[in-house]
Formats: C-alpha cells, sequence, structure tokens
C-alpha cells in the first residue's frame, strides 16, 4: 500500500495536473489521488487563497494572467476554425433593423465578415481592419473616432468614448482576452476596457460575449464587466462541461458554434 501524500504533495501535483489540463473536476482529483472530497475541497481553498487557481462549481480552474496584448496579426492565427465559427454564430444572432456594437478583436472581426452585405444593420465599432472589410461588402458601419492603438488595429481614447456617448444600441457583441467566473471579463489595455464598458453600458437589449474556450480561466489587467452582466456567451465546442455547467447556473446562455449547427444550452 502506498503513503498517503501529505498536503504540500497533494497540491503540487494538483498545480502540476492543471498546467497541463487547464481546468479540473474535483471527482477526478479525488480519483488521481486517492483521497476524500472533503480533503480535494480543502486543497483546493488553499490553493485559491494563494491564488493559484480559481474553485468552479465542481472543480476548479488554473488562474492564467495575461499582462501584455499580443498583436493583432499573433491572436488572428490562433484557433483560426473556432473564431470563424463564431463568427458565423454570433452574426446569426443579428435582426434585420439592429443597431449593434462590435469592439476590436480577432473574433469581433470574424462576426462582422460574417453579416449580410445587404442586412439592414448598423454596425458601430472601435475596429479598423472589420470596418474596411465591411466597406467593401456595402454594410453600414459607423466607426468612432479616437486614437490609433496598434497592437490590436482599433481606436480607443476620450475622442473615442465622447462618440459612443451620443448613441444607443440594440445589442452589443463583445470580445475579450479573459473570462472568469471570479475576476470577470477583462482585458490587457484600459483604453479598450473604456470603450467595451460604455458600449455595455449604452446597450438596451442583449450583451453577448464571443469568445474561444482558450480565454476562459484567463485575467488581465483590466475588468470591462462581471460574468453576471453577460446574456450569451458564443463559443467554441472547446469549452468543457465544468465551465459550461458554471456559466448555466449563473443563468449566462451558452450557445456552441460548430460547423454544421449550433448547440444551445
Amino acid at each position: 500500500m502506498s503513503k498517503p501524500l501529505i498536503p504540500a504533495q497533494r497540491r503540487e501535483q494538483i498545480q502540476e495536473y492543471l498546467a497541463m489540463h487547464k481546468i479540473v473536476a474535483s471527482a477526478d482529483l479525488c480519483r488521481l489521488l486517492d483521497v476524500s472530497e472533503a480533503t480535494i475541497r480543502r486543497d483546493l481553498e488553499w490553493l485559491e487563497g494563494m491564488g493559484v487557481i480559481e474553485r468552479t462549481h465542481g472543480g476548479a480552474i488554473l488562474n492564467q494572467r495575461m499582462q501584455f496584448e499580443p498583436e493583432y496579426n499573433y491572436r488572428a492565427e490562433r484557433n483560426m476554425k473556432a473564431k470563424r465559427a463564431i463568427g458565423v454564430a454570433a452574426a446569426a444572432l443579428i435582426e434585420e433593423g439592429d443597431i449593434v456594437f462590435i469592439n476590436s478583436g480577432t473574433t469581433t472581426t470574424e462576426v462582422i465578415r460574417h453579416i449580410r452585405g445587404d442586412a439592414n444593420v448598423t454596425v458601430i465599432t472601435n475596429n479598423l481592419i472589420a470596418t474596411l472589410e465591411a466597406a467593401e461588402v456595402g454594410l453600414d458601419i459607423l466607426l468612432v473616432g479616437g486614437e490609433f492603438q496598434s497592437n490590436s488595429n482599433s481606436v480607443a481614447g476620450r475622442f473615442a468614448i465622447e462618440n459612443l456617448s451620443q448613441v444607443y444600441a440594440d445589442k452589443a457583441f463583445i470580445g475579450v482576452d479573459g473570462i472568469s467566473l471570479k475576476h470577470g471579463c477583462t482585458v490587457p489595455i484600459n483604453a479598450e476596457a473604456e470603450v467595451i464598458a460604455l458600449m455595455m453600458e449604452r446597450t438596451t437589449g442583449p450583451i453577448i460575449l464571443v469568445a474561444d474556450h482558450s480565454k476562459w480561466g484567463v485575467v488581465s489587467n483590466f475588468e470591462v464587466a462581471s460574468i453576471d452582466q453577460i446574456d450569451c456567451l458564443v463559443t467554441d465546442i472547446g469549452l468543457s462541461a465544468i465551465a459550461r455547467e458554471d456559466l448555466d447556473n449563473k443563468g449566462i446562455k451558452v450557445q456552441i458554434a460548430g460547423s454544421n449547427s449550433d448547440e444551445d444550452r
């Protein structure tokens, strides 16, 4: 019979598992370490207190920090298939006559790309890349002014805020760099956080988050919204069942984008 692990050894193994898998169910840890649920709960409480993890309903996720915004081209190449599917699914939520806010980002760019060019829709955005592409298909698009942000190919700052303060939208499609039950929706740049927060404030209808599964458990510098402020998350099949359950318990609709059909939960 093997000797039981001391708490420090158990916690090290939990961290090693999360470093590889990013998310884990408490039941799996009980089987892996051959200990009780109460023991795992204490270990997870300790790790959360140290800021290593965030406990969820039935498990935990690894706290991943994003302090700097990666270059746009680098982000655009990551999870391309998932982002494209998310863009298709999210664009389908836009109805005739809608005025929508869409912020900057590679996933939100896919949303704008998949709005029908002949749709009676107005898009208000700070996304320069998507604005240029939308103009080619004749989409009615309003670009907010502001200071150029090279890393995100967007505009932000005082002029953007002043322009956004004069309009309302029916829906907002928001892209972020991190999603966490505890820390909410976060981005690494304050100027973009201000734009997103104002877009949400001036939206009369649903707030729709568009993000692939890699954003789950990531925490960046500036919070733009608590998880409770989100009405719907459009994401990809890679989002874990644990994450879906946690969001469902918060009353947030999760729409899984796929190549053939979308699965609602």
